[in-house]
């Protein structure tokens, strides 16, 4: 132990060891002591001396370290002393005093060497994510830190030696739902690291509800206005979402872009802006982008944006986008944003559209944003995100590019406002040389993939000057280009002309016919000029190759021949394309070429679009390949092009005509099932009607024989008249039967009434029971009463089956009667015709079967009643029966919790009884039982007074 005071910094004599020596010592302890706290003191030792000595610790601990960490997993506190240590040695991100100049490089070669050594067994690692497990603070939070410092040591080795251990990411996704903060905390940290590039991961990660827990991390913290946590998880949110098309799937479907939607919820006065909310609502706006970005699959970014637009998270964006007192960054990160979220998706494309700013009179926010695009004072960040945003607003939107064209012709022009079209044609010829450029990118972005717009920008005229005829807008940007004006403004409008005249001849030709602009180009051309003026030598080739390529031939003295012999005269084939060649080899247009948006590191690189690059991709070959095309050849292209044309023309009148038939198809078989279903219906008519028709023929050859019988067998002078076989004494007999049923439908009614009585009696006995069942449960009286029900309800029971059986019966007779009736009444009908000499008689004959028709329908719907009435008595029944059992239920369980409560006073009275008797036998005083009664009704009446009073 006073080894361990001299190294702890206690008082020791003699010469003082090296650290070298010390922490040799301190190994062996390590090493070779078998009392825990021996171990457990020189480990907190190598701790001590770790930052100072790492080299010396590092190399001679760490065995000794691992294997404490393997055999004394039942001591948290040596566990948490030797996973500090091995911290301190692998980790590079200590500050340490005193160091040389070189120090840092060495340390980080020294911390990556460490961790090799570390998990060159890859069951270190394994054993760190055991460890990692337990809840003890002082082993999980220090495991975290080891595990988070190896990750940044050798990443990739260190997460595919936990990606193929059991349950490996699994175990430490557990540390985001720790309670105690700090060990939260420090495991986004160690997720971040895990996540780096490594797209198995990342799903891991995703399928373990990552996404949940982040986002009610950030809702905790307090999202845009919350701390370096938030920064934290936005981060490895990114990790997880970025070029990871299974998680960024898996996160729109999960509805956890609507979550998103209440961070970009700023206040109105937007007055509170620290450092760290700049931080987080930044990194939130990425995150943003990261899923509509335009690298992601096109479906997968279009399911996004609509996403984004359907929960209002849009709509949130262009409220900052138009709110007052954004910091500038903040402002430029949220054009970009609405950029990406409106690029391509007509839908929002169309809500842009129609935002207004906050200002009197109410402008677009399209209006606005170009103001500050060719505002020369604004932030150039911020003049290439709102360039970046038009053409975003414009992208595939070709009613966005008709609505701007509009505002630049003659018959739409509004002087009491300023549109969008006037701040364009402002920005294309103003003196700033970036105000050109961008206004020249945005008309021609306005011009993309839209040839009908391309001959309606032909009309737009200009007034130059007082006294002067106004001019077209082809021809002004002609003449500032033959001005000599700066490199980015000639390149700017070089760009527009090529996107102008590409693929449209009618603009070819109103350039052609100005006969100044072929010697401008062929002389730029011609030129050897420095190496600025190469960009601008190849753009001209390329404007002057689009004049050939889409050259109609209209004009005589500028067809495609002649104009290939005055470059041939005065270029040379070779030397042009060695020009137009210039393009695609500049180091800038390979930039712009990358992604859509603008990403220049000063306004000097700002030359190329994007879009522009993939029209010279397009034409460069092709331009070239016209160059070297003989006038024979080009009348053969012609040719074959005006075939072409036919051809499609002639396909596309027979996919005209296709679709007309498949209309005309489509509307003939829908008649068909129409027509069909009809046809079904009027069958299933007829055949019913031929039934009916063959019944009607029955009863009629029925009727005709049984006249016939009645004529043969009629007598004028007989006393009994018969009538279809049926004789009159049968009708009496009837009358008779009638009579009996009147009799018997009085006597059920009156026993009806008495069933009635008998149930109204039952319904008052229940509600008797319901209000005094607590006094019948503690009597034996209730028992009887029960049984007293028990035995009416057996004897309703007994009648209500008695009576169901003569309803049963009078059912069957009422049928016999029913078919008598429908007997006689075609019989009477005709006998009127065949007795006509007993009129009087047959009169009456029918009079009183009419009566008895009458009388037979009325006892059938009293019988009706009489069973509907039965069905109600017998549900009455059941339910009383079901009450009854309840009630006896209640009753017998009531009695047996009396009878344990009897025998439990029993016992009471019976331990009170022999406690009074020890009490007098010791000779102590002893209250009477009616004393004790007395004080204890004192006591509940007290606690009756404090309730009362609380």
């Amino acid at each position: 132990m006073n080894f361990l005071r001299g190294v702890m910094g206690g008082p020791s004599a003699g010469p003082q060891p090296s650290g070298a020596d010390t922490i040799q010592k301190l190994c062996d302890r390590v090493a070779s002591s078998t009392l825990l706290d021996d171990r457990r003191d020189a480990v907190r030792a190598l701790k001590a001396l770790s930052k100072k000595y790492r080299l010396e610790v590092g190399i001679q601990a760490m065995e000794h370290l691992v294997h404490v960490l393997q055999t004394d997993r039942s001591d948290s506190e040596i566990i948490g002393y030797a996973l500090d240590t091995l911290y301190n040695v692998i980790s590079n991100d200590l500050e340490e005093e005193e160091q040389e100049e070189n120090s840092p490089k060495q340390g980080d070669d020294l911390g990556s060497q460490f961790t090799e050594i570390f998990i060159k067994q890859p069951e270190n690692v394994t054993l760190l994510l055991t460890l990692v497990e337990e809840f003890d603070f002082h082993v999980r939070w220090p495991g975290v830190k080891l595990l988070t410092s190896l990750l940044k040591q050798q990443g990739p080795q260190v997460q595919q030696i936990i990606l193929v251990s059991p349950m490996g990411v699994s175990r430490l996704m557990d540390l985001l739902a720790d309670s105690r903060e700090v060990i939260r905390n420090d495991g986004v940290l160690l997720l971040q690291q895990l996540t780096k590039s490594n797209a198995a991961i990342q799903k891991i990660v995703a399928f373990e509800n990552a996404f949940e827990r982040l986002l009610d991390i950030v809702t905790e913290e307090g999202n845009s206005d919350g701390g370096i946590v938030v920064e934290d998880c936005l981060l490895l949110l990114q990790n997880l979402l970025k070029n990871n098309n299974s998680n960024q799937n898996f996160f729109k479907e999960g509805s956890y872009i609507q979550r998103m939607k209440p961070w970009f919820e700023v206040g109105d006065d937007n007055c509170g802006w620290s450092a760290q909310k700049v931080t987080n609502l930044h990194l939130m706006l990425q995150l943003v982008r990261v899923l509509v970005s335009p690298t992601n699959p096109p479906g997968a970014t279009t399911s996004c944006q609509k996403a984004m637009f359907h929960c209002g998270l849009l709509q949130q964006l262009c409220t900052i986008l138009m709110a007052t007192g954004v910091p500038a960054d903040i402002l430029t990160e949220t054009i970009n944003t609405v950029s990406e979220v409106i690029r391509g998706c007509q839908m929002n494309q169309d809500y842009f559209a129609s935002v207004n700013a906050p200002s009197n009179p109410p402008r677009p926010a399209i209006v606005v944003l170009l103001m500050s695009m060719v505002n020369e004072r604004q932030p150039f960040v911020l003049r290439c995100a709102v360039l970046y945003c038009f053409q975003c607003f414009l992208y595939k939107n070709h009613k966005g590019q008709g609505e701007i064209v509009s505002t630049l012709l003659p018959s739409t022009i509004d002087g009491s406002s300023v549109s969008a079209g006037q701040l364009l044609c402002g920005g294309l010829f103003s003196t700033d040389s970036l105000s050109n450029w961008c206004a020249a990118v945005a008309l021609a972005h306005a011009l993309q993939e839209n040839a009908a717009l391309k001959e309606q920008l032909l009309r737009v005229q200009l007034a130059t000057s007082i006294g002067n005829p106004p001019v077209s807008l082809l021809q002004q940007c002609t003449n500032i280009l033959s001005q000599g004006s700066k490199v980015q403004t000639r390149v700017g409008l070089l760009m527009l002309l090529c996107t102008w005249l590409s693929n449209c001849s009618i603009a070819v030709t109103h350039f052609l016919h100005n006969p100044a602009n072929v010697p401008f180009l062929t002389g730029q051309i011609a030129e050897n000029l420095g190496e600025e003026e190469q960009l601008v030598q190849g753009l001209c080739a390329l404007l002057l190759g689009i004049s050939i390529y889409y050259n109609d031939n209209s004009l005589e003295n500028y067809r495609k021949e002649k104009l290939k012999q005055l470059i041939e005269k005065r270029i040379g084939r070779e030397n042009f394309v060695e020009k137009l060649g210039f393009i695609s080899k500049h180091e800038l247009y390979s930039r712009a070429a990358q992604k859509p948006q603008p990403g220049f590191s000063s306004p000097e690189h700002m030359m190329f679009d994007h879009e522009f690059t993939k029209l010279v991709k397009e034409l460069e070959g092709v331009i070239s390949k016209a160059i070297y095309k003989s006038s024979e050849e080009d009348k053969k292209e012609e040719e074959v092009k005006k075939t072409l044309e036919q051809h499609d023309n002639i396909v596309t009148h027979y996919k005209k005509v296709i679709r007309e038939q498949d209309q005309e198809l489509e509307e003939l078989k829908q008649q068909v099932s129409t027509l069909k279903s009809q046809n079904e219906q009027l069958q299933v008519t007829v055949t019913q009607q031929v039934s009916q028709i063959q019944q009607h023929k029955d009863q009629y050859n029925l009727l005709k024989v049984q006249l016939g019988k009645d004529t043969q067998h009629h007598n004028s002078h007989g006393d009994t008249l018969q009538v279809n076989g049926i004789q009159l004494e049968e009708v009496s007999k009837l009358r008779e039967e009638l009579d009996d049923w009147r009799n018997r439908h009085e006597q059920l009614q009156g026993q009806l009434k008495e069933k009635d009585a008998v149930i109204e009696n039952l319904k008052s006995l229940q509600l008797e029971t319901g209000t005094e069942q607590s006094s019948q449960l503690s009597s034996s009286g209730g028992m009887e009463h029960s049984a007293e029900l028990q035995k009416e309800l057996e004897l309703l029971r007994t009648q209500i089956q008695l009576q169901a059986a003569e309803i049963s019966k009078l059912q069957a007779e009422n049928q016999k009667l029913q078919a008598m009736n429908t007997a006689v009444d075609p019989a009477l009908g005709a006998s009127g015709a065949v007795a006509s000499r007993n009129s009087e008689k047959e009169g009456r004959l029918l009079q009183e079967l009419g009566e008895l028709q009458s009388e037979v329908k009325a006892l059938s719907e009293e019988k009706v009643s009489l069973q509907q009435q039965l069905d109600s008595s017998s549900s009455t029944v059941a339910i009383l029966q079901d009450e009854k059992n309840k009630l006896q239920q209640e009753v017998a369980e009531a009695k047996k919790e009396q009878d344990d409560l009897l025998v439990l006073l029993a016992d009471q009275d019976q331990k009170l009884s022999a406690l009074r008797s020890k009490l007098k036998d010791l000779g102590m005083p002893v209250e009477d039982e009616d004393d004790i009664e007395s004080g204890d009704q004192a006591d509940e009446d007290e606690d009756g007074d404090e309730e009362e009073q609380d």
